[in-house]
C-alpha cells in the first residue's frame, strides 16, 4: 500500500548528522560504486525534470546536481539501507535543489535561493507535471532545508540525504561515507569544472544581493571559504 510519508522521504530524522552517523547500521568502510551501478529513474516525471534541469542549469550546476544524486545513492545504499525514499523523488530533488541559484532566478526574488527554488520545484512538479501533491511537497521541503544545517530538532529523511550529499560534494564533509573509487567514477562522468570556485562565487553573489539570505547562517565568509578549501575534491576540481 502506498505510504506518502515513507515513499516521499518525510520520515523524521535528527537534524544533527553526528547523531545520524553514530546510529548507522553499517560502520565498515564504503565500497566503490560506479555510475553504471546506479540506474537513473526512467519515469516520465524523472525524464521531464531531467530535461528541465539540462535547459535551466549551467553545466557546472547540472553536473553538481548529478554528483549529489550518485553520492547520495551510494551513501543511502551502503550506510543507511533502511532509509525509505523512492529513487525518483531523490533524483528530482537533486536536479532541482539549486534551481534558485541560476542567474535568472537569483535576481528574480528577494527570497533566499533555497526558498525560491523550493517554490519553483513545487509549482513545476505538482501544477505543471502533475506529480502527487505529497511528492512535490517532499521535494520542496528538502530544497527549503538543504542548507539548514544544525544540531537541534529534526528533518525529513529526504532532506538529510540531500544535506549529506551536498556537504560531501561542496566541502568534503563526512569523507568516510563514500569510497574514493566512487568519487573518481562520478567525476569522470560529471566533471567538476572548478566547481569549488564556481559555487563560492554564487554564495558571495547571493550574500551581496541579499544580506539577509539564509546562506549567511552558515557564515558569510566561513561558508564560501570552506567551499574553496575543499581538500577532498581539490584533486578533481580541474577535471
Amino acid at each position: 500500500m502506498s505510504n506518502p510519508i515513507r515513499d516521499y522521504g518525510f520520515s523524521a530524522l535528527p537534524r544533527d548528522p553526528a547523531v545520524i552517523l553514530q546510529g548507522r547500521k553499517n560502520n565498515r568502510n564504503p565500497l566503490p560504486v560506479a555510475v553504471s551501478d546506479i540506474e537513473l529513474p526512467d519515469t516520465p516525471l524523472a525524464k521531464a525534470v531531467l530535461e528541465y534541469a539540462k535547459k535551466e542549469l549551467r553545466e557546472e550546476t547540472f553536473n553538481h546536481s548529478m554528483r549529489v544524486f550518485y553520492y547520495g545513492m551510494a551513501i543511502a545504499r551502503q550506510q543507511f539501507p533502511d532509509w525509505a525514499v523512492t529513487p525518483e523523488t531523490y533524483f528530482v530533488t537533486c536536479l532541482l535543489h539549486d534551481i534558485g541559484t541560476t542567474d535568472k532566478n537569483i535576481k528574480a526574488t528577494l527570497m533566499s535561493f533555497e526558498f525560491y527554488g523550493g517554490m519553483i520545484a513545487l509549482d513545476l512538479l505538482h501544477r505543471q507535471l502533475k506529480a502527487p501533491k505529497e511528492q512535490a511537497e517532499g521535494v520542496a521541503e528538502a530544497i527549503f532545508r538543504h542548507q539548514d544545517i544544525g544540531e537541534s530538532g529534526r528533518i525529513t529523511t529526504l532532506g538529510q540525504l540531500v544535506q549529506l550529499a551536498t556537504i560531501f560534494d561542496n566541502m568534503g564533509g563526512h569523507a568516510d561515507l563514500v569510497h574514493k573509487g566512487t568519487i573518481e567514477d562520478v567525476v569522470k562522468h560529471y566533471p567538476r569544472h572548478k566547481w569549488s570556485a564556481c559555487f563560492a562565487a554564487t554564495i558571495r553573489q547571493e550574500n551581496s544581493l541579499k544580506p539577509w539570505a539564509h546562506t549567511t547562517a552558515l557564515g558569510e565568509d566561513d561558508f564560501p571559504n570552506g567551499v574553496i578549501d575543499n581538500k577532498l575534491m581539490a584533486p578533481y576540481d580541474d577535471i
